[in-house]
């Protein structure tokens, strides 16, 4: 299994709100904020694909994770994006709850965790997220929620940078 520490990532990824990714080449604001559970929907293929490739507990280098790891932590991503966005439509402004993406990693052991599982509950919770956006109304686009940072969103800009992580992620594992 994997010895190698994974150092946290500490970014504000807040600023693929305003420009493309220069690493992914997503251009997050361009989206129809009404089409996220279609294009998460589109997406989910491709997840499932880069789990049944041969190899997916190796990691690519020293520090970087695994397609097993990358795909655990998006799964974990539509869990947490979900409950958000649920908030923000049922609450008037709510305040998120922390989420160490690093240290659910570590607590969930992603790297010993089984594909099959894995990809499971990756597609069972990218179709649950999906339907959440799917239920979002026009009239819903400008409600806003908060990361206890500060960084203020509304379900349109939650939406947009939901989909540049999973994108994004997709991009890391090569699928």
């Amino acid at each position: 299994m994997q010895t190698d520490a994974i150092t946290p990532d500490t970014k504000d990824w807040t600023w693929v709100l305003d420009r493309p990714c220069a690493e992914c080449g997503y251009d997050a604001a361009s989206g129809d904020p009404l089409a996220v559970g279609d294009v998460t929907r589109e997406l989910l293929p491709r997840w499932a694909a880069a789990l049944a490739r041969e190899g997916v507990r190796e990691r690519p280098a020293p520090g970087v994770w695994s397609t097993l790891e990358y795909a655990a932590h998006v799964r974990d991503v539509f869990r947490v994006f979900d409950g958000r966005l649920r908030s923000m439509i049922e609450e008037n402004d709510p305040e998120f709850a922390n989420w160490d993406q690093d240290a659910a990693a570590l607590e969930a052991d992603y790297a010993r965790q089984e594909p099959e599982v894995v990809a499971a509950e990756l597609a069972a919770a990218g179709a649950a997220i999906a339907d959440r956006f799917d239920a979002v109304g026009p009239d819903q686009l400008d409600r806003p929620g908060r990361r206890s940072n500060g960084s203020v969103f509304t379900v349109r800009t939650l939406g947009q940078y939901f989909l540049h992580d999973v994108v994004h992620h997709l991009h890391d594992v090569a699928a």
